[in-house]
């Protein structure tokens, strides 16, 4: 399925900056595409401007990078209400795509309806399952019956399509303004503290740069008792931002370890604690070593 376009954004950088193509999961006013419009200024990558493309699912946006369709990237690997996105996190140990920076975004949500509706007016609410959860304060209070979407801009996209006065959808202000929605109420989620970090992929290593970096590795050991502590003891001595387990695809009841460190890879030391960590896993792979988001957007 061919991707859709989205917005475009000039930047005022040198002629010789090329103007680069972002893949993102979702319509154009997803914070998936937030996250495309800003993460390539994050990463520090050079560039005239930047076009946002939507696919409709993680594994397009990364058959569009892997084939040139997109000279990048963007998933969501975690929200910080959430928890990790799991889909997005197993794409990353089976594709060939390099991490080369991360974007973090702010998920403000915002109730809209057609021009005109009132919130009284609203029996229906739709949305992402994810962001129904984080509105449940909201839709208590109006009596809302939620309605699962398959995503935020795609639910408010059809609304307007659909025309339907009795409904509103939750999405992002960006959302509202490109289907002409009226905002009936903004910052409706249950709790403040909403953010989800998005990684920027693309078929290339990401160029030497003295920016604070993190690196993120996967990796697997034996089944054997104590082997695991033995391996992450190899990564004694550095900040480790991130660690959890995922289960194998190709084998029942074995784990792979995913883990952010803060450093960059060729850190002597975190260039050694690799080292030692390659040598005990009997599968490995370093995701990527990336310049870590210094700023949040949205």
């Amino acid at each position: 399925m061919n991707g859709h376009q989205g917005a475009q954004v000039d930047e005022q950088r040198p002629e010789t900056a090329p103007h680069l193509t972002v893949a993102f999961q979702g319509n154009p006013g997803a914070y998936g595409e937030i996250a495309a419009l800003n993460a390539l200024k994050s990463a520090g990558v050079p560039h005239s401007g930047v076009t946002t493309r939507g696919y409709p699912t993680f594994h397009e946006v990364a058959r569009a990078v892997e084939g040139g369709e997109a000279d990048y990237g963007t998933l969501p690997v975690e929200n910080s209400l959430m928890g990790a996105i799991h889909q997005a996190i197993d794409l990353l140990s089976e594709t060939e795509l390099h991490v080369v920076g991360e974007v973090v975004v702010r998920v403000s949500h915002c109730l809209m309806a057609l021009p005109g509706v009132q919130v009284e007016d609203v029996r229906r609410v739709i949305s992402q399952q994810p962001a129904l959860d984080q509105c449940t304060g909201l839709i208590r209070k109006y009596g809302l019956q939620p309605v699962p979407g398959h995503d935020t801009a795609g639910s408010a996209k059809d609304l307007a399509a659909r025309g339907a006065r009795d409904e509103a959808a939750i999405a992002s202000a960006r959302a509202a303004e490109l289907y002409g929605l009226d905002i009936l109420a903004r910052e409706i989620e249950d709790e403040p503290f909403n953010f989800t970090r998005f990684m920027l992929l693309a078929r290339h290593e990401p160029a030497s740069s003295d920016m604070p970096h993190k690196t993120s590795l996967v990796f697997a050991v034996r089944h054997t008792p104590g082997f695991l502590v033995e391996t992450l003891n190899e990564l004694r001595g550095l900040n480790l931002s991130r660690i959890e387990s995922r289960p194998r695809r190709d084998r029942a009841w074995s784990y792979l370890m995913y883990v952010d460190i803060e450093g960059n890879a060729r850190d002597p030391q975190v260039a050694q604690a690799l080292a030692g960590v390659l040598r005990k896993a009997s599968y490995a792979k370093i995701i990527g070593s990336y310049p870590r988001a210094a700023e949040t957007v949205g």
